[in-house]
């Protein structure tokens, strides 16, 4: 295995591991991430150490959207593959090289001196330098990439080079979340950008190559052999198939046509529990949080009211049940237990009480109301739109649900053209906590998918940003801050943390996702 760097001072403060940086360019491995059933695997006798060779089959309920390639919205199993970013979350949100093989945030978190790896080249053979940092920054500044993460991106005011391998951010204000950037921000070959948006090439310096696309259908990928990480990927290649029918992704995977999914319904992962052909593990991150939106142009639903009834009327311990088979957590907020803005108080603020939601329909004047429900057309989604269909109906909310294509929804988000009400997950909020607030659709202050606004909204959450840590007792307070304008105007109705979970044939092995999803093969190898 290729050695790598961690940090060494096991007291070591986040906050000073970001200012000292890390040196070292080997691969990361998020050790945390690996299943005991890989270690049970081995115990049993299965090969002890990587077997190279093999084409592993991907899954997926959704198909790639080229446009959306630097939005982290819908499938994101493609990005890691193609790409690299410039460092690498550990368990911890410590980060971690890749890219870029250390780092020194400036003592007023004004900027950043990153060095590079000196031995990477794209795919089209071109040497990797400075310059396509810069250029990848300046990607996600462009609006018309709709990154996410595009206010952190923002916030970068100035580079300077020294050298080829060497560059300085210069930021607006200190950025709470900056590396949650670095990991987010994959770094494409800039001559083929308007390609990759097309759809037609991507060219990237990660461990895959895409060597064909059936748009629908399928993605196939064959191994990088100039991949600067010596030895990786162990694959010859990948293949990511669009099965959009559960029953069919479920059938693929019994049948060992496709290896590995993240699209299992929760029931359907149930089936599968004591199957010795399969390994189960549950993400805490990704996106994994669902949640019900509302337009606040709707009539009616811009009464908060109305909004706060239809949070008592979701009876969340039936959704987890029923719609995630168990896999999940009731929350009415978006943080996960590792997050440090979440409380047990604030995850249990709404529970099942469907009086109390008459009487704030009541109140507002509003006790029999008939409101559009805009839904993935997917089995999975079909469903849970059906169980929030029946808890709304119990209080007097009558919904028409709207199946809408995947693809669409999500334009539908990010041009804040959703209807009165909608059903997704969202992700982000499994990361530094101010980055949800101000980079995901559903949540960012300066523009929602909700058209929500409200000065005192966007005076904590720029509070929140703009400073250099992140744990603090003063951070984390205006974390509560940012819960509690959530939870009293509940334009985001949240419902259940989800983390994904990975649905594996036994024989596949080391594989990984980051924290907003992208999948990472440089490690995955068959046993068989």
């Amino acid at each position: 295995m290729t050695a790598f760097t961690r940090p060494s001072a096991p007291g070591l403060s986040r906050r000073a591991l970001l200012r000292g940086g890390l040196a070292g360019a080997g691969l990361l491995t998020l050790a945390a991430c690996r299943s005991a059933a890989d270690t049970a695997a081995s115990a049993a006798g299965a090969p002890s150490g990587p077997r190279r060779g093999g084409v592993l089959s991907v899954a997926t309920g959704v198909d790639f959207t080229p446009s959306l390639l630097f939005a982290q919205s819908a499938n994101t199993l493609v990005q890691r593959l193609v790409f690299n970013t410039l460092t690498r979350y550990d368990d911890q949100l410590r980060p971690q090289p890749e890219l870029a093989t250390s780092w020194q945030v400036a003592a007023d978190g004004l900027s950043v001196t990153l060095k590079l790896r000196e031995d990477v080249t794209f795919h089209s053979g071109r040497r990797f330098t400075a310059d396509d940092v810069v250029f990848a920054v300046r990607n996600l500044q462009d609006p018309s990439r709709a990154a996410q993460l595009r206010s952190t991106a923002a916030a970068v005011t100035d580079f300077h080079k020294n050298g080829d391998f060497e560059l300085t951010l210069v930021l607006a204000h200190p950025v709470s979340n900056l590396f949650d950037l670095f990991e987010f921000m994959i770094v494409p070959d800039s001559a083929s950008v308007a390609d990759a948006l097309a759809g037609n090439r991507l060219i990237g310096t990660g461990p895959f190559t895409l060597t064909d696309r059936k748009p629908g259908s399928s993605l196939t990928l064959a191994r990088n052999e100039k991949y600067w990480n010596p030895g990786r990927p162990y694959l010859d290649g990948v293949e990511i198939r669009v099965v959009p029918q559960a029953e069919s992704l479920l059938s693929s995977l019994r049948t060992g046509q496709t290896h590995l999914s993240y699209a299992v319904r929760g029931k359907d992962v149930a089936t599968l529990r004591n199957d010795p052909r399969f390994r189960i593990r549950q993400y805490d991150t990704g996106s994994g949080a669902y949640y019900i939106g509302v337009n606040l142009t709707a009539e009616h639903v811009g009464d908060k009211r109305v909004r706060q009834a239809i949070a008592w009327a979701v009876d969340r311990e039936r959704f987890v049940q029923q719609a995630l088979g168990g896999y999940g957590t009731v929350s009415s907020v978006p943080w996960p237990k590792s997050s440090p803005a979440y409380s047990e108080a604030g995850a249990a603020h709404y529970r099942h009480d469907p009086e109390k939601a008459k009487a704030l329909l009541r109140e507002a004047g509003a006790e029999s109301l008939t409101l559009p429900f805009a839904h993935s057309n997917d089995p999975g989604s079909t469903a849970v739109a059906q169980i929030l269909q029946y808890d709304l109906q119990q209080v007097g909310i009558e919904v028409v649900l709207q199946p809408t294509d995947s693809p669409t929804m999500q334009k539908q988000l990010i041009a804040q053209s959703m209807p009165a009400l909608w059903t997704l997950s969202h992700g982000f909020a499994q990361l530094h906590p101010a980055t949800l607030a101000v980079s995901a659709y559903p949540f960012n202050e300066a523009k929602n998918s909700s058209r929500f606004s409200s000065p005192a909204y966007t005076d904590v959450v720029q509070r929140a940003w703009n400073r250099s840590d992140s744990e603090s007792p003063e951070a984390r307070a205006l974390y509560q801050q940012i819960t509690d304008v959530l939870l009293d105007e509940e334009f985001v109705i949240d419902l259940a943390i989800a983390g994904l979970v990975e649905v594996a044939g036994a024989g596949v092995q080391g594989v990984t996702l980051n924290k907003f999803s992208y999948l990472n093969l440089d490690d995955a190898y068959l046993t068989a």
